[in-house]
């Protein structure tokens, strides 16, 4: 068993309003943000965790939220300068700021840019007014072309355009018609992925009328087919890039790698390659509770178990179009499968969801399309 390649996530939990489909740890502004206080949370945080990993190199940063944009850029290069002196960053490491296409925010790019950030993620959604509207967004689409204006402006390495499909009531032309505005700006990469109702949002309570199964399969369909003639091509169930822009961090988390989580609520995966174990860590959740000295940042550290160890590992690593080496399943877990897993891959193969060869695994077009199907064989 060895160590995976190692990553770390930031988590910045304030946003102008909650949207209704959102069900991330995420609070609305109601006074003035905490900034340099949380930003001194986080940095603790950090150097706890910092003594997990022994010194192992940080390859990628994500900063996520809530609106992670809204702080300023002074704070940001707090933030970023407490990282560095905190833990080893390695050469050219890709360091992602979550944004929002209003005003204030894309006129702050460039000093995001001066901090080390090389990696903008523009929550765009759609392009469409009334569906900003409906799903509760600040921004209207003419901010939204803005902000990828700016994007490009800047002379980043990278951006990323966020849009949703599956929308209220919505049509193939519909939003087929959000996909060309998108391709229009020529992303390096896409992240277009499908509205889902999640429990404890608005729309869970009050849920609105989405598309049935035949248009979201049309949409998908004919979706694919503009994207991949834009030079766009799918690596992962919802990603879409340029050669050489693929989200870094996000195949590290497929790939079932390790990344340190601070902020409120933030997720973490270690693993001990010596001790052969592998935990999963989450932060005290409310930005209130995070921030009181008297608690610890943690909230809980659990376990891997052996017997969960099969299904988190390809529950991951099938989202990824790329082929899954078995000597990484076993270089990343220590675990050897039993019969019964063997089994379901098998018969996985037999229903024509994967494809088995001497050293890798290949999740097949039919294998994406009912992924759950193929997971829930190793539940």
């Amino acid at each position: 068993m060895r160590n995976p390649p190692l990553s770390l996530y930031v988590h910045i939990p304030w946003c102008v309003q909650k949207c209704p489909y959102c069900d991330f740890n995420s609070h609305g502004v109601k006074s003035t943000i905490p900034e340099a206080e949380y930003i001194s949370h986080l940095l603790d945080d950090l150097a706890i965790d910092a003594k997990r990993i022994e010194g192992r190199e940080i390859e990628t940063i994500f900063i996520g939220g809530g609106t992670p944009s809204l702080f300023s850029e002074g704070g940001m290069a707090r933030l970023m300068d407490g990282i560095r002196a905190r833990v080893a960053l390695a050469e050219g490491a890709e360091i992602t700021l979550e944004a929002n296409p209003g005003t204030l925010e894309t006129d702050r790019f460039s000093g995001f840019q001066r901090t080390g950030i090389n990696r903008i993620s523009i929550g765009v959604q759609s392009f469409q007014p009334g569906h900003l509207r409906t799903l509760g967004r600040i921004h209207d689409d003419a901010q939204a072309h803005q902000a990828l204006v700016e994007a490009k402006r800047t002379g980043l390495p990278s951006f990323n355009l966020d849009l949703m499909h599956g929308l209220p009531d919505q049509s193939v032309e519909n939003a087929l018609s959000d996909l060309r505005q998108a391709i229009d700006h020529t992303p390096p990469h896409l992240s277009w992925y499908q509205l889902t109702i999640e429990p404890n949002t608005a729309f869970a309570s009050r849920p609105p009328t989405l598309p049935d199964d035949d248009i979201l399969w049309q949409i998908q369909e004919q979706g694919h087919r503009l994207l991949s003639q834009a030079g766009l091509k799918q690596y992962e169930i919802s990603g879409y890039a340029r050669p050489g822009h693929e989200c870094r961090h996000n195949l590290n988390y497929w790939r079932f790698g390790d990344y340190l989580g601070i902020g409120c609520g933030a997720h973490g995966k270690i693993t001990h390659a010596e001790s052969g174990r592998i935990v999963r860590t989450v932060k005290v959740k409310h930005p209130r509770g995070y921030m009181e000295l008297s608690r610890p940042y943690l909230d809980s550290e659990t376990p891997v178990e052996t017997d969960d160890l099969a299904f988190e590992y390809f529950m991951n690593r099938f989202r990824l179009v790329e082929a899954c080496p078995k000597q990484e399943m076993q270089d990343f877990t220590g675990m050897t499968l039993s019969d019964t897993q063997q089994h379901a891959l098998d018969d996985a193969c037999d229903k024509g969801l994967l494809k088995d060869s001497a050293h890798y695994w290949q999740v097949t077009d039919k294998g994406r399309r009912y992924l759950n199907s193929l997971l829930s064989a190793f539940v």
